[in-house]
């Protein structure tokens, strides 16, 4: 097929790729996206959208648990694993048609098929392989990969999804039965998420985890929280264990796990890969452009740019923090930065990290252990949610908000949650740190009555020996 030129092509369609389209038309750039599954990507359409509504439904379930406390009668309550699977895909279908109706009326066209990159004079041709074999090649001023990153595997240990036995998050997703026992491997936020789940339903859940605690990522004091919080679910959780080999069998899986130099085995009927995920960058055509690509993950610049003329990359195709939301802002600061604004480079460490879980878990900016590695001296401020008023109300009493600052300048350097609704509330110490807010302007600040964001304020009063209700 003929050419056809724009200003910009966008390589995927998901959080980054869709949200830097519309900033671009919205500057006035001629722009298309390509994208060769569904709009919106993975996370509209296999990650963060359809796993909240099935976590809706389990929190719901879990509910109907204790309605006694309530003061309420809830007998014989049952789930349907079939109507819980649908709702979760007709939520992410009507996100998913919504993103191509916010393409459409920015008039931003959609090319659909599988992208390769070609050298070109300005910038990479883009030549995309459409569904019905033929093929058409585009060209644009400035060309962004937004091809997003998929489940990491380990062939050797047998670490590799079958989609019957061993799954990723894609089968976890759409069950076709509730599992009587399921291991999870890997308790980042994804594995996390899916324990959560199937435990509250019901499964026998045994997570394994390589390092010697859950949630890595977080701050050590939320980290040991969240490991009493789902014990005490019934979660079994093995820490410094590595999986030494997974078989499928008849009857589900087996895998070996060594523990502190012993071997033993775990049969279970469902296996959940959660061992992180690496970057799509295979087949596009990059290895001959000279782009430079570091651990799965092509490599950029604060603005997104690789280092090859009029080639852009932004979101999980980069690397960590593997998050929508990275993506999305990423993909404005890219198409801003190409447009002449005057932007700046993304601070990564005023990104939220967020785990839906039971409790949920939110944290912004560096731990306590990591302000202290950096040459910080800190003072810490904890408040727990058993001293809140609304969080006893609402029979959400377990949990902690914990902040971090600097004790020579009150720099807000981190925030760490534990419980009901933290993934909301993170967004206001997300906020305090963009704006380089000291403990001064938060101590000062009015918080409703009675909130659970009342705890926020008493975190940064305990910090500084003043905290009121506890």
């Amino acid at each position: 097929m003929a050419s056809e030129n724009f200003d910009l092509i966008v390589i995927g369609g998901g959080p980054g790729g869709y949200v830097a389209a519309i900033r671009a038309a919205q500057l006035g750039m001629k722009t298309a996206v390509v994208e060769r599954e569904h709009l919106g990507g993975i996370c509209l359409n296999w990650g963060c959208i359809p796993t909240k509504a099935l976590l809706r439904t389990s929190d719901i379930y879990h509910l109907f648990q204790r309605a006694e406390e309530f003061g309420l009668k809830a007998d014989n309550v049952r789930f349907d694993i079939e109507a819980i699977v649908k709702r979760s895909r007709k939520v992410a279908g009507r996100l998913s048609g919504g993103v191509g109706h916010l393409l459409k009326k920015n008039k931003v066209t959609v090319i659909e098929g599988e992208a390769k990159l070609e050298k070109g004079s300005k910038a990479p041709k883009v030549v995309v392989k459409g569904k019905d074999g033929k093929s058409s090649t585009h060209e644009a001023k400035h060309v962004i990969l937004a091809t997003g990153a998929r489940a990491r595997t380990i062939p050797a240990a047998g670490l590799e999804p079958d989609g019957k036995t061993i799954w990723t998050y894609k089968e976890a997703m759409v069950p076709d039965a509730l599992p009587a026992s399921i291991l999870v491997i890997g308790s980042g936020a994804i594995g996390m998420e899916f324990a959560s789940f199937y435990s509250t339903l019901g499964s026998k859940v045994t997570v394994v985890e390589m390092v010697d605690r859950i949630l890595p990522a977080e701050d050590e004091e939320i980290s040991q929280l969240a490991k009493k919080a789902f014990e005490k679910q019934g979660l079994k959780i093995i820490t410094k264990a590595q999986v030494e080999k997974l078989e499928t069998a008849k009857s589900g899986a087996k895998a070996t796990i060594k523990v502190d130099g012993k071997s033993e085995v775990i049969e279970v009927e469902k296996v959940i890969l959660a061992i992180g995920i690496t970057g799509n960058v295979e087949n596009l055509g990059l290895e001959a452009l000279g782009v430079k690509i570091e651990r799965g993950h092509v490599v950029t610049d604060g603005y997104g740019a690789t280092g090859v003329s009029g080639l852009y990359a932004i979101g999980d195709v980069t690397g960590a923090p593997w998050l929508a939301h990275k993506a999305s802002h990423e993909g404005v600061i890219c198409v801003e930065k190409i447009a002449g604004k005057d932007v700046h480079p993304m601070d990564k460490s005023n990104i939220p990290g967020c785990t839906y879980c039971h409790p949920q878990i939110a944290s912004v900016g560096l731990t306590e252990a990591r302000a202290k590695a950096a040459g910080h001296e800190v003072r810490v401020g904890r408040f727990p949610f058993v001293g809140n008023g609304k969080a006893i109300a609402l029979g959400e009493d377990q949990g902690l908000i914990k902040t971090v600052f600097d004790k020579k300048t009150g720099e807000l350097l981190g925030a760490h949650m534990i419980g009901a609704e933290v993934t909301e509330l993170i967004q206001g110490y997300v906020v305090a740190r963009q704006l380089e807010t000291t403990e001064a302007e938060l101590m000062h600040t009015v918080f409703a009555h009675p909130t659970l964001s009342e705890m926020m304020h008493e975190s940064v009063l305990d910090a500084y020996g003043r905290a009121l209700h506890y």
